[in-house]
């Protein structure tokens, strides 16, 4: 009797949701695309559906057996039917809401088409701002629809695809703007307009790929991004290996074999760099070797236990030599991505002063055009070097949608770099015109800003290699109620203009690059347990914390969030004090005097810190000093934490072939009569715990990064 109560209130239920959403759907059109459908059909069809179950589940019209018990369906055919009607009619209205929000989408991408044909076109001034201004509206509500399709996409290949689409329309608008003006103002210069032809042709092309996601059709650009990586390749080369463990049949000899060729052939991309060393060559060649040896005993004992033995499954002699291979290809694997990750962080360390940029403006605001052609053939030496890098991160990334941002970086870098070199030829030939130093300046904030994206990208490259998935671990205390707030204040967002935008950006890359030197060298310890590790670890990730802030990411939204950090940063610099004053203790007199010195400077270093995250300030340019004081001193922090880390790691490792137990500060000091006492102080301070609290409670603050 409840159940069938409970059917017949459900389907009267379900009957007027989907009342209602037809109601709502049907009041949905597109004139301009011809879009249409009828409201009041989809209504009759879905009130057809609910109240057909609504009467078979009639609580009035139960059927009395002859045992006096009710029978609830008396057509279970026909409850069936009419629930698979139902089920029908829910999937064409939301079949319907999707085709309506594809549709809206392209209509939304034809209209940018067409204002951006009539930009391409314009000759006046007056006519560009007029057409720009409409060009914006529309851009805006394109990247609303497109924002809330990605959001939507499930498959995480096309939700990699939309946001390079994305990131390229958002950048390119910028730079059609400056390409646009500087064209109109230098109309005889042919620099100039070649310049602004790029930026149209990219743009139009990410809008094209935009569609091709979401009415899901195929291209040329998509084969190159679904084209299979190394580790994609080893990845289903041991699982064809590992297959045979359940069945001898599951593969054939041949494609394991043709399978291996076609990897070690792919392997030529890092062996033929000119960046590869000689040795890692050496040992990827080897590698190579050996995975062809045990593969080839692989197949020979398959075949032999095929042949002879009558086997259906692996015997132990093949189940060893399956493990023998798949253990070579992923020693294989782990060189290749040691191989491609220091090269890339070698090469972000080489452009983060950015110093070929600068002498591009400098020559062109210098009229010089054999300068620039100079620099010119150096920024294209350096472009080359990342397409390669990209390439070989492609090759190790992990998964999918690591692939597709890789090869969106590769294309980035290979666009802009021309671009670069076209704008600085512009303003070498017109060294006074504001508009083209403007429009060189937004070209290199996007090369700047890719190289920010790269070193994300190498992050979670390593992540996904170690096992590790999203955001490094963060460790953040934000405001809690009553602490540090005193002098806190909302203050209106303000946005930075371009030279602070890159200076940010540049202190930020700078920040990410000792991260990962800390990274490094903590995985280097042997003794993992150490008290001085956590320690560096959480300054590692707050300062990471911090440069995600420069980006405009990350849960530090504000400065406020941001200067909140500094300051819990600088108190675990000076938890770390003491320690290197318990390892100096060990040292002979020339090594204690380094290591005193190096706690000395960090010790500074978190003070100068702590001061600078305490001082109150007001208006726009004092909190951006404040913000890259803050940084500045951040950063000189882990570079004394990058610098005693393997200094410390080295005695410890002397110290325990020596047979002296040096585990911790507190055991040394055990053993030696002439450390000093300081560790009641070290564990006083260690217990100061991190409270998270939800970023839509806390104090609100100045945003920089609001444009990103």
């Amino acid at each position: 009797m409840g159940l069938a109560c409970f059917e017949a209130r459900r389907a009267v239920s379900l009957e007027r949701e989907l009342s209602e959403n037809a109601n709502c759907f049907g009041q949905l059109h597109i004139s301009d695309s011809g879009f249409s459908f009828n409201k009041d059909y989809i209504k009759a069809q879905e009130g057809q559906r609910g109240s057909a179950i609504a009467q078979l589940t009639d609580v009035s019209a139960l059927e009395q057996s002859d045992d006096g018990h009710s029978s609830v369906f008396s057509d279970r055919t026909g409850m069936v039917k009419a629930a698979r009607m139902l089920l029908s009619s829910v999937t064409k209205v939301l079949v319907l809401a999707d085709c309506i929000v594809i549709k809206q989408i392209i209509s939304s991408r034809n209209k940018v088409l067409v204002t951006l044909e009539q930009l391409e076109k314009v000759s006046t001034f007056q006519e560009f701002v007029q057409i720009f201004s409409q060009f914006g509206n529309e851009m805006v509500e394109f990247a609303h629809l497109t924002g809330d399709r990605q959001n939507d996409l499930k498959d995480e290949k096309k939700r990699a695809r939309m946001a390079a689409a994305r990131a390229v329309l958002e950048k390119c608008t910028m730079m059609l703007l400056t390409a646009s003006k500087t064209c109109l103002r230098h109309p005889d210069c042919e620099s100039a307009r070649i310049n602004k032809e790029a930026v149209f042709q990219r743009m139009r092309q990410a809008l094209d790929q935009v569609i091709e996601i979401v009415t899901d059709s195929r291209s040329s650009s998509e084969a190159k991004t679904l084209s299979v990586s190394i580790y994609a390749g080893i990845k289903d080369f041991k699982v064809k290996v590992e297959s045979l463990r359940d069945s001898l049949h599951s593969v054939s000899c041949e494609a394991v074999a043709a399978q291996l060729e076609t990897l070690v052939e792919k392997t030529q991309d890092f062996t033929d760099s000119a960046y590869t060393s000689h040795e890692q060559r050496e040992t990827i060649i080897q590698l190579c070797q050996l995975t062809r040896q045990e593969t080839k005993l692989l197949i020979n004992t398959w075949r032999h236990v095929q042949q002879f033995l009558k086997a259906k499954e692996a015997t132990d002699e093949m189940e060893l030599s399956i493990l023998k291979t798949c253990q070579s290809v992923g020693d294989l694997r782990r060189e290749l991505h040691k191989v491609a990750v220091v090269r890339a962080t070698e090469l972000l360390k080489l452009h983060a002063d950015h110093l070929v940029l600068q002498a591009l403006k400098a020559s062109g605001g210098d009229g010089n055009l054999d300068a620039v052609a100079d620099y010119a053939g150096t920024l294209t030496e350096h472009k080359e070097q990342l397409l390669e890098t990209c390439r070989l991160l492609c090759h190790i990334s992990g998964s999918e949608p690591l692939e597709i941002t890789c090869i969106h970086a590769e294309e980035t870098f290979r666009v802009i770099g021309p671009q670069i070199i076209s704008a600085a030829q512009t303003l070498a030939l017109h060294p006074t015109s504001k508009i083209a130093k403007e429009n060189l300046d937004v070209f290199c904030e996007a090369w700047e800003s890719q190289l920010c994206d790269m070193a994300i990208l190498l992050k979670e490259i390593n992540d996904v290699f170690e096992g590790r998935r999203g955001d490094k671990k963060t460790y953040l205390s934000l405001p809690r109620p009553g602490k540090h707030s005193t002098n806190l204040k909302t203050v209106k967002a303000t946005k930075l203009d371009a030279e602070e935008q890159a200076s940010l950006s540049k202190q930020g890359l700078e920040l990410c690059l000792l991260t990962s030197d800390v990274d490094s060298e903590l995985e280097r310890w042997e003794q993992q347990e150490h008290q001085m590790l956590p320690l560096c670890q959480i300054i590692s990730s707050m300062a990471y914390s911090m440069y995600l802030f420069t980006r405009g990411e990350g849960q530090l939204k504000m400065t406020s969030d941001l200067f909140h950090q500094a300051e819990l940063l600088s108190e675990q610099g000076l938890q770390l004090c003491p320690i290197l004053h318990s390892v100096s203790a060990q040292l002979l007199d020339e090594d204690r005097m380094l290591i005193l010195s190096e706690a000395e400077k960090l010790s500074t270093a978190c003070q100068q810190l702590q001061l600078c995250a305490r001082t109150p300030v007001q208006g726009k340019s004092a909190i951006f000093q404040k913000v890259d004081s803050s940084i500045q001193n951040t950063k000189a922090i882990l570079i004394v934490v990058v610098y005693v880390l393997p200094m410390c790691n080295k005695l410890l490792r002397k110290c325990k072939a020596d047979s002296s137990c040096l585990a911790s500060p507190q055991r040394w000091r055990e053993q030696q009569l002439s450390a000093p006492s300081s560790m009641e102080a070290l564990n006083g301070k260690g217990s100061n715990g991190f409270g998270l609290k939800s970023l839509e409670q806390h104090m609100a603050g100045l945003t920089f990064l609001e444009s990103k």
